[in-house]
């Protein structure tokens, strides 16, 4: 067979992977261009405002900021100001020598001076698979999110997709005061109603993407209807994202020059709050920070002062424990699962073993017979490490063993999937088997490979390897199914996703939520299988985020009163903890996915509509917390944007947030906490306690049973968690359970992790 049969531009792949495997380092510090001064690094710096500092008009408040900078004959201080922050934070985004910094932080008004770091980045059928449906339930008490604006913050979009097409739709409301840099007008249409590039650079640009993801997790959260979507055949239908009459608004803060600098990611949420956005989308992050030193978290304070709800990912970094991004109660964190489809493929062996796995491109015309199977990772004459993964140059001598041959390559190595199979095709291999490592046991993914190939579990690739060390000649084809529907197993927390506990704020149960974010179809800018409009599929948690933003806009336009984070309480006191099977929400171990995988559980948007009660909280609620945290008065002034001291609050340990979920440190001692519940369903009603009590525990509810006489009553109750002896712990480091209120019509859930110690 010809190498270049299936051969497609390893250039464009490698960018289509680029989602999935982006990552730029955390602790990186984005230095940029400037003209002789090549020690100039980007400072975020904090202030005090003076008293009269919240009265300060912009351009008062910008020179104001200006008399702090350091005086230099080198350069003028204009030429050195990046942003000035008006919404988002009391400070200013500055290129500073580390002397002048250092000189700066001295100022009695400069609560800190760092350098900036640099964040990472981290569809057909979901709408059905949720229960949304044209002229029903949530999507229509919801006029399809009409008249909600969501802000995307990410890497710039496409603004020529029919998925931001705005036929038919109205002009944004009249609160918007945005801007569109593509047309230069008050929006780009009534669908994309603004576009701004954030990102600082010698030569300004339009936000277009200049790397792909932003076109791609709009369309998820509020793409229109759009008949007709497909890639390479597979998973075809009506594309359409969760809110589609909502309006979006891009907000670029990524380039492939300097990365998502963390003053692009400010200044972006900085100019959302004064657009009048009510959601922000934030699909990347920094992993776990103190909350005053984590841009979104600064960010995301002063949206949720402003009515603004925000949705967060949760970061790639799992399946280990304590790997989130974005961990701020006042964020919604949102981890990926499964949905029940599947472009599926099929590894069958010459003992005619066949193993289920995925692959987006699947050829028509690829023989199904068998094939002679090898393994390099096998090979004793050559880097067995190396070439076990297929990494580029590991099978360039190869060539008689592979030529013509299935050969299986081991996932990881730093090696994307497309780029391994690029290997394999100029090594003269005609098909691929990519198998996992242990800890991404039973998760695959729709990859748009380079030649015939299957992506399978790491128990698969055991029995592969197995079937290859039994005998002389090993044979195996690669069999293509094409798009199924029905997997009752999803949604399957996916290997990828991040797990709590959370490290910076242990008492607070992370991730809240888990949504579809594996092999998701969305708008894309570039045609991948040469048809136009152009899609892709893509997985990470950054498509799981957007899907909950559109979900919050839908609520927000059913329920225009509520708060943050009363919509945050809906989403998750209604979450889904069965699979579609019936069975609890499996990981990618297939085994019962814990607490810290999955929240409260998987979102169910009809449900969220009509919660029943909610556990609200208001900006100042975080206060205490905040105090609880043992965060210094400064520090937390950098959050609020006022002066707080804490002697004179009464600071509040974790739990007590009034939280829609326990996360309980337990020792020897009783804990007690209480919850407020807002009444949000019929006027009339009485709810009775459900517990679910985790391992080596009591628990006591005072009252067991309340009832509401009106709507927006508020009702509080306690709960005491009575460990027992710890030889009942056995050999557990965690268990977890939930409390339930449930009344005729509604069961509100909350779930609860405890930790021993």
């Amino acid at each position: 067979m010809e190498k270049s049969k299936y051969g497609k531009e390893l250039v464009l792949l490698n960018l289509l992977g680029l989602v999935f495997v982006l990552s730029f380092s955390p602790v990186s510090m984005a230095v940029e261009e400037h003209q002789g001064h090549d020690n100039l690094m980007t400072y975020i710096v904090h202030v005090q405002k003076p008293e009269v500092g919240a009265s300060l008009q912009s351009e008062e408040l910008h020179s104001w900021y200006h008399s702090l900078l350091p005086q230099t004959s080198e350069t003028s201080n204009k030429d050195r100001m990046v942003f000035s922050y008006r919404n988002v934070a009391s400070g200013f985004a500055v290129k500073l020598t580390p002397q002048e910094a250092k000189t700066l932080q001295e100022k009695e008004e400069v609560v800190s001076a760092r350098p900036e770091r640099t964040l990472s980045l981290h569809t057909t059928h979901t709408p059905t698979f949720l229960g949304l449906q044209q002229g029903q339930g949530l999507w229509n008490v919801s006029n399809l999110g009409k008249g909600v604006i969501i802000g995307v913050i990410d890497t710039g979009i496409y603004p020529f997709h029919p998925s931001f097409n705005d036929e038919g739709m109205p002009p944004p409301p009249a609160k918007w005061k945005g801007h569109c840099e593509f047309t230069g007008g008050r929006t780009c249409n009534n669908k994309l109603i603004g576009a701004r590039n954030l990102v600082k650079s010698a030569i300004e640009e339009p936000p277009f993407e200049n790397f792909f993801h932003g076109t791609h997790t709009t369309a998820e959260a509020a793409g229109r209807f759009v008949e007709d979507a497909s890639v390479f055949g597979n998973a075809k239908g009506t594309a359409a994202g969760m809110a589609p009459e909502a309006h979006v608004a891009m907000y670029k803060v990524c380039n492939t020059k300097v990365g998502c600098p963390e003053s692009a990611i400010l200044a972006a949420m900085d100019v959302a709050i004064e657009d009048g956005v009510d959601v922000l989308s934030l699909s990347l992050g920094l992993g776990s920070l103190p909350f005053f030193e984590d841009p979104i978290a600064i960010g995301a304070f002063s949206a949720i002062q402003s009515g603004i709800f925000v949705s967060c990912s949760a970061a790639n970094s799992g399946p280990a424990y304590s790997t989130l991004s974005n961990e701020a109660p006042w964020i919604l964190t949102v981890g990926a699962s499964t949905i029940d489809r599947k472009i599926a493929a099929s590894a069958k062996l010459g003992n005619g073993a066949e193993f289920e796995g995925e692959t987006l491109f699947q050829p028509k015309d690829f023989s199904p017979q068998l094939l002679p199977l090898v393994y390099p990772g096998g090979n004793a004459n050559v880097n067995q490490s190396s070439a076990a993964f297929c990494a580029p140059g590991s099978l360039n001598n190869l060539d008689v063993i592979v030529k013509g041959k299935v050969v299986l390559c081991d996932v990881g190595g730093g090696v994307p999937s497309d780029v391994k199979g690029q290997e394999v095709l100029d090594a003269g291999g005609v098909a691929m088997i990519v198998v996992n490592s242990p800890p991404l046991g039973f998760s695959t993914f729709a990859v748009a490979h380079v030649l015939p190939a299957v992506h399978l579990s790491y128990n698969a690739g055991l029995a592969i390897k197995a079937y290859i060390n039994s005998t002389y000649k090993p044979t195996a084809t690669v069999l293509f199914k094409g798009t199924v529907i029905g997997d009752s197993l999803a949604p399957t927390v996916v290997s990828f996703s991040s797990r709590g506990p959370s490290q910076e704020s242990p008492g607070i149960l992370k991730p809240d939520i888990i949504g579809p974010g594996v092999n998701i179809l969305a708008a894309w800018a570039v045609s991948v299988d040469n048809k136009i409009p152009a899609y892709d599929i893509v997985s990470g948690t950054s498509m799981s985020c957007p899907h909950l933003s559109g979900i919050a806009a839908l609520l927000k336009s059913a329920h225009p009163d509520w708060s943050p984070a009363a919509i945050k309480s809906a989403i998750m006191t209604s979450a889904n903890t069965k699979n579609l099977g019936g069975l609890p929400i499996l990981d990618q171990r297939l085994l019962p996915a814990d607490v810290f995988a999955t929240g409260a559980g998987h979102v169910n948007p009809l449900r969220a509509n009509d919660p029943g009660l909610v556990y609200d909280i208001q900006p100042e609620d975080y206060i205490p917390y905040l105090c609880g945290l043992g965060y210094s008065d400064r520090e937390i002034s950098i959050l609020v944007q006022r002066r707080v001291r804490c002697s004179y609050v009464r600071s509040i340990p974790e739990a007590q947030l009034n939280y829609p979920s326990f996360s309980i440190i337990l020792g020897s001692t009783s804990q007690l906490y209480t919850r407020t519940l807002t009444n949000v369903g019929p006027a009339r009603s009485t709810y009775k306690v459900k517990l679910e009590v985790p391992l080596a525990l009591g628990m006591s509810v005072n009252p067991s049973q309340i009832t509401f006489t009106e709507v927006n009553q508020k009702i509080t109750y306690s709960v005491e968690f009575i460990p027992e002896i710890k030889e009942n712990r056995g050999n557990h480091s965690f268990t977890q359970g939930s409390l339930t209120w449930v009344s005729d019509t509604h069961a509100v859930r909350i779930p609860i992790s405890v930790i021993f110690k």
